[in-house]
């Protein structure tokens, strides 16, 4: 489907008209799930590209104005929740514009964004989340079980027989898949990424992207520790978390199964060689 500033601009008139007059432009780094327009200086129009992205609106629509007070960082703010037409099928949402720079390693002190970023998870992790949408399809079993992934990574790791240390990724996974979360659910984002954290003045301003939220085993939002930090910060990640040893395989787990079935992808290769350096 194509999305572009003309159909943006037509969604808001009709069904926003107090806000017709914002200057509408796409965003410098948009994701995948979504389709991501600058709506004036203020806020942020965002618009799943598939129906299977279309639950995330309703989503955050409802449990992130509840996290929020919570959290010592902006987080994404929904302001308006548009509704589906004969020209984009699905419902869309307005949000309020957080500033920032996406995350680089070279925007940043990594160690004093690695204790930045455990802070906020922290945080995160700490709320309430006995009512909170337990992992499931909605969020493509994030803070779920690894096994849901299995018959994929096999896959993978057949298919990358001879371009990889095979022997060693089938020993991080099986050491993941044996390793469970047995207490309560906490929250997980799901996506922490460089693409979904802000940025500025070297310090982590805010976190956007809320789209697989979910509650569950915290492991899945932990693996950044192999695809972004080097070794020294990734150690001060890891201190600052303070999580058992367990949930680190399990975190490991999740780094692996993604870099494994995105191989092609150059950065995919550096995650893949620094779990195999580290094993």
């Amino acid at each position: 489907m194509d999305i572009d500033v003309k159909l943006v601009g037509e969604l808001v008139d009709t069904q926003f008209p107090k806000w017709a007059n914002l200057t509408i432009k796409p965003v410098k780094h948009g994701g995948n799930d979504n389709r991501t327009f600058h709506l004036g200086e203020e806020m942020a129009v965002r618009l799943p590209s598939h129906k299977h992205y279309e639950p995330q609106v309703e989503k955050e629509a409802k449990w992130l104005p509840k996290l929020a007070p919570h959290l010592s960082l902006p987080i994404t703010v929904p302001m308006g929740k548009g509704k589906p037409t004969k020209d984009y099928p699905y419902v869309w949402s307005i949000n309020k514009w957080i500033d920032g720079d996406t995350v680089t390693q070279d925007n940043v002190d990594l160690n004093q964004f690695a204790w930045d970023l455990a802070k906020f998870l922290k945080e995160l992790e700490s709320i309430d989340a006995s009512e909170g949408p337990r992992s499931g399809a909605h969020n493509f079993y994030r803070g779920g079980d690894l096994s849901v992934y299995d018959s994929e990574t096999q896959e993978a790791l057949d298919k990358l027989e001879g371009k990889i240390n095979v022997k060693k990724c089938k020993m991080i996974w099986e050491q993941a898949l044996l390793s469970k979360w047995v207490i309560e659910p906490v929250w997980v984002h799901g996506d922490i990424a460089p693409g979904n954290l802000l940025v500025q003045n070297g310090h982590l301003t805010g976190v956007i992207d809320f789209g697989i939220l979910g509650t569950g085993d915290p492991s899945c939002d932990l693996s950044i520790a192999w695809t972004f930090f080097d070794k020294s910060s990734r150690r001060t990640f890891m201190e600052s978390m303070d999580l058992d040893k367990e949930t680190w395989k399990r975190a490991k787990g999740w780094a692996l199964w993604k870099a494994l079935i995105t191989y092609e992808n150059k950065e995919s290769r550096k995650v893949v060689e620094t779990l195999m350096n580290e094993s």
